[in-house]
């Protein structure tokens, strides 16, 4: 009887084949994924182009956009330094499309995209805590001559510009939390950040989302942001998302998010020695940075902090309270200095 079954020779030929033909097939993917990546990467840099300066500080870059002094202000006179510091997975066109334009007539205003965001180098492993990313930016600002500057952060940008104000009080003259993260929080860390942040995520699942997320994945994305709000018109075509998207950007965003739990809970023990003019503001439907769990506990917590509470608003004020917000840098340039130093 003949037996059907192929010789060995024949099998390790077909196995070789069959290896061949998977390896140049992962090798297609791969190489369509990184070109789509750099594709998309360079169609969001030549679209959105860095707006300011670039300071080096500790060997690394950092940008940022220095408004300048206003123009209505008499001969001689200054204004108070702003400094402006964006939440997770933003950069500097965030605060350029409402707030730092309500503010510039009177403030002279620097925005900064944070390490590893924007135009900013990354910074890597324990370096990127928020206590790093303080320094590095109150270095930066220190280097365009800012001078004891109020501080404002949103969301996690609040975390460091806490952080800053707990490492080196001297060194700035009143605190704006705007939605800002201040306390731990009970709820684990979500799928997403745990994929990205690992070191396979990295490396697999980053590309993948820098080459093919869809525009209305983005849109969805702000949509959930800015709730109950509805996305400001022309919001979109502004901030240009294409910028977070890029390989670079995610994967700091990722390990950042990653850590912050922890070192929130080393911050908040120190909250009460806090002696700054500290004015929050946090909207009441905000359920990405809770209100309760954050700006209440923070209230109690510093004996210097004022809240205001935005009835109805979500996690974005300075886009869609943008009045309330410029209100509250008003009252903390004025418990910060003499009235007659201000316009």
């Amino acid at each position: 009887m003949t037996s059907t079954n192929p010789p060995p020779s024949t099998w390790l030929r077909l196995v070789v084949k069959g290896m061949v033909t998977a390896g140049l097939v992962l090798a297609l993917g791969v190489g369509v994924t990184l070109w789509r990546a750099n594709a998309r990467e360079a169609e969001a840099m030549s679209a959105y182009p860095p707006q300011g300066t670039f300071v080096t500080v500790e060997g690394q870059q950092v940008h940022l956009l220095d408004l300048g002094q206003p123009a209505a202000l008499p001969a001689g006179e200054r204004a108070p330094d702003l400094v402006l510091i964006h939440g997770a997975s933003g950069h500097i066109r965030d605060m350029t499309f409402r707030l730092a334009p309500a503010l510039s007539d009177r403030y002279r205003v620097i925005i900064v995209d944070r390490p590893g965001l924007g135009y900013s180098d990354r910074t890597r492993g324990a370096q990127a805590s928020l206590s790093k990313q303080a320094a590095l930016i109150r270095a930066a600002v220190a280097d365009l001559g800012a001078d004891r500057p109020i501080v404002l952060g949103q969301s996690y940008g609040g975390g460091v510009a806490l952080a800053w104000a707990l490492d080196d009080p001297d060194s700035l003259s009143a605190l704006v939390t705007v939605g800002a993260v201040s306390h731990p929080w009970p709820t684990p860390l979500s799928t997403f950040y745990k994929v990205t942040s690992s070191p396979l995520g990295q490396r697999l699942a980053v590309p993948l989302l820098t080459a093919y997320v869809p525009e209305t994945t983005i849109r969805d994305t702000l949509t959930e942001v800015f709730a109950p709000q509805p996305v400001p018109a022309g919001y979109f075509e502004h901030f240009g998302p294409g910028l977070t998207l890029r390989r670079s950007a995610l994967r700091a965003n990722a390990r950042q998010r990653a850590d912050l739990l922890a070192e929130i809970k080393l911050m908040a023990p120190r909250y009460n020695a806090l002696r700054l003019p500290i004015e929050a503001v946090h909207g009441s439907a905000d359920t990405t940075v809770g209100l309760d769990l954050h700006a209440r506990q923070l209230e109690r917590d510093v004996p210097t902090l004022t809240l205001t509470v935005l009835d109805g608003i979500g996690h974005m004020p300075h886009q869609v309270a943008t009045d309330e917000v410029v209100a509250a840098v008003d009252r903390a340039a004025a418990r910060a200095a003499p009235t007659e130093n201000l316009r």
